[in-house]
């Protein structure tokens, strides 16, 4: 029966194919596409981009390993692949392997892809930002926070007078180059943060909890201040009044109107689980406020961030929101956020001795500044002297959310490619700091959590065990 059904049907085929020769279909109109060409193109393209993610993500999780077997957080390594990955590492030793995995081709498709993942991560993000926190330590947490804005924010300006006729073009006003390096200079990583906390045992003691604190207040006025500038750019086309003015009426209508709307879903989502449609609902929602704050002017991950914020941090729906698409990100779209950024970043633009040295003096000046800031501002708050240079050192964590500032500044044409190098490595360089410097500044029973405080200062003929 089997074997009839089959010689049936290829019979029937044969039939209906010699009835078909016979037909004549009328000529092609003009704007009729029938060509195999575009197909092979969007099925050659398609390989690419499979081919580029299967790469990143298994490169991205090798590095990231190898980076946690060296007491380094995982991220920096999955930053790291996707730079080597692109054309300062394999473009330049193996020209035909880099243009097959990441061909030109590749990147408008990899680009949607980084910026969906990106809208997810910074809602994971939102989800996790608790304002409690912030209340409980309002005081010192702003003063330390702020003053670890302020001063780098200052200094990256100042440093604007001697990159801008270097590494920018008159097409870019000095005011918003000059804003644009304040603002870059003056992220901090509270995601990165939260992970080196973590693997170093204190993200529940003192210093962590304070070090969270302010690098959440040191967010979200990082994200107010990027928004700002978004505005101003997009301004030379519009107002800048009325994109501040819409985006403080999205902010107020999102909080006052919004929220409560939210609080009342959590709830009666407690009893049910996150459902399918509660998913939907979510999903819809994410995609909707992305969507007013891009079309407000401001970037899309603002909106994403925001609505992440409502969903009360310690709520069931955000801990099975969390479980559900935490994994998806950090495997699949943050490896593609990195190979975007790698594929960018090109390391062999420095040539020389004088770009290098202009690398090193933005380091130099973005480690000065977020780590003086931080430090001073934290001594006079009350701090010992340890604690207050511990919280400098965790303060200068910048990491994937410095690389999120870069990409919208090369997206709206503020800085170069060569500028954008040199802030790929600044951020590397100073987050990879963080835990070796942590590591030497904080002791090992503080670390694994048998002491609330650190030891008292050291008096002559005392010994720190």
């Amino acid at each position: 029966m089997y074997a009839l059904m089959i010689a049936g049907t290829v019979l029937g085929f044969y039939r209906i194919r010699m009835h078909g020769d016979s037909l004549h279909a009328p000529k092609p109109t003009a704007g009729m596409h029938f060509g195999a060409g575009t197909a092979g193109v969007q099925i050659e393209v398609l390989l690419h981009v499979l081919v580029a993610l299967t790469a990143v993500i298994l490169f991205a999780r090798l590095l990231g390993a190898l980076f946690g077997f060296i007491h380094q957080p995982p991220v920096i390594g999955e930053i790291l692949a996707g730079i080597l990955i692109g054309p300062s590492f394999i473009g330049r030793l193996a020209p035909g392997v880099s243009a097959y995995i990441l061909p030109p081709s590749v990147a408008p498709y990899l680009s949607i892809i980084a910026q969906v993942g990106i809208l997810l991560y910074m809602f994971l993000v939102g989800l996790e930002f608790d304002p409690a926190t912030i209340r409980s330590r309002a005081h010192s947490a702003v003063i330390v926070s702020h003053a670890s804005i302020m001063t780098p924010f200052l200094l990256g300006s100042a440093l604007s007078l001697a990159l801008y006729p270097r590494v920018s073009t008159a097409d870019v006003p000095f005011g918003i180059f000059a804003l644009f390096m304040g603002i870059s200079m003056s992220i901090t990583a509270f995601p990165v943060l939260a992970r080196i906390l973590t693997d170093q045992g204190i993200h529940k003691s003192p210093l962590g909890v304070m070090a969270l604190t302010c690098a959440a207040v040191d967010d979200v006025t990082a994200w107010c201040l990027l928004s700002f500038l978004v505005s101003i750019v997009h301004a030379r086309t519009g107002g800048a009044a009325v994109t501040l003015m819409l985006t403080a009426c999205y902010v107020i209508v999102m909080i006052l109107v919004a929220r409560p709307v939210v609080v009342r879903f959590v709830s009666r989502q407690e009893s049910l689980g996150l459902t399918r449609g509660a998913m939907t609902a979510v999903c819809v929602a994410l995609l909707l406020s992305s969507l007013i704050s891009e079309f407000i002017g401001i970037h899309a991950i603002f909106g994403a961030f925001l609505l992440g914020t409502l969903i009360p941090h310690d709520s069931a729906v955000a801990r099975q929101l969390h479980d559900k698409l935490n994994d998806l990100v950090l495997v699949l779209f943050l490896p593609a956020y990195f190979a975007f950024t790698g594929m960018r970043t090109e390391i062999g633009l420095l040539r020389g001795m004088g770009p290098w040295l202009m690398c090193g003096l933005i380091i130099l000046v973005a480690s000065a500044g977020k780590f003086g800031g931080s430090c001073v501002a934290a001594r006079l708050s009350g701090m010992r002297s340890r604690e207050a240079i511990s919280l400098g050192v965790l303060m200068n964590t910048r990491g994937l959310v410095e690389l999120i500032v870069l990409n919208i500044g090369m997206d709206l044409k503020i800085i170069s490619p060569v500028l954008f190098a040199m802030m790929v490595m600044m951020a590397l360089a100073t987050t990879l700091a963080t835990a070796p410097l942590l590591h030497l500044l904080v002791p090992r029973y503080y670390r694994h959590g048998r002491a609330t405080v650190f030891p008292a200062p050291l008096t002559e003929g005392s010994v720190e065990n």
